[in-house]
């Protein structure tokens, strides 16, 4: 459960038949609109879900459209039994709602649809980063990843390890692969190179005294350079 705040009491995926009656208030991206007749649908998401918000006063949709950002209040009701939605985790309510406010305004013309932007070409993806973000499929990746690494993190902590992050910039080492430089900004003529191995702080904590260390480290690879050998700095253990 999400905290409230000026925008928002619950998240989009947080409505359940327990909150029908009740007044909130969701903020997220308008994924559809769909319009039958005097009656429009809105489908409202967030990181947490989506949810599907009725709306009887076209004037309340001017100017909106398509991955704008909105905040709105309204009523949870339940939905009529032709409309009601298993597919997700909300589909038994939807929103009945007379105060809508744009906070982001978004182009009437996309450069793709979030919902298939891992379709569409990487240089355009991340032109419109941003944009690719909202696509689920990426979300789920992005969201998998930050579980992984809490729960490796958790684990190695109850084994009795200690977290230590060794320096991502440093001196040229003599090892096969090439080396990525970054010129120095104080030290002119002087460049900071990327670590091919964490091999020479490993060794300072073991004679420092460091029992059992462990670090989750970012990978830069260099494939552009290097096709079939890429730098890293590599996860570690000891």
């Amino acid at each position: 459960m999400i905290k409230p705040n000026q925008y928002r009491t619950v998240s989009c995926g947080e409505l359940r038949e327990e909150n029908i009656g009740q007044q909130v208030r969701v903020a997220g991206w308008v994924e559809n609109i769909r319009d039958h007749g005097g009656v429009m649908f809105l489908d409202i998401r967030d990181q947490y879900g989506v949810l599907q918000v009725v709306v009887h006063d076209d004037a309340l949709l001017r100017g909106i459209n398509k991955e704008c950002t909105v905040t709105l209040s309204g009523e949870v009701v339940k939905r009529d039994e032709e409309t009601i939605n298993k597919k997700i985790a909300t589909g038994m309510v939807e929103v009945h709602t007379e105060d809508i406010t744009v906070l982001g305004k978004c182009k009437n013309v996309l450069p793709f649809e979030v919902a298939t932007s891992t379709n569409t070409g990487e240089d355009v993806r991340l032109k419109y980063r941003f944009l690719d973000l909202r696509n689920p499929k990426v979300h789920k990746n992005i969201m998998f990843r930050s579980q992984v690494i809490a729960f490796l993190r958790q684990k190695m902590t109850e084994l009795g390890f200690t977290e230590i992050n060794t320096p991502i910039l440093s001196t040229s080492s003599p090892e096969g692969a090439r080396d990525y430089l970054i010129p120095s900004r104080k030290h002119k003529g002087k460049f900071y190179a990327l670590p091919q191995a964490p091999q020479i702080f490993k060794q300072l904590l073991m004679v420092s005294g460091f029992d059992k260390y462990f670090q989750i480290a970012p990978v830069f690879p260099d494939r552009a350079l290097l096709p079939r050998r890429g730098r890293t700095c590599r996860p570690f253990a000891g």
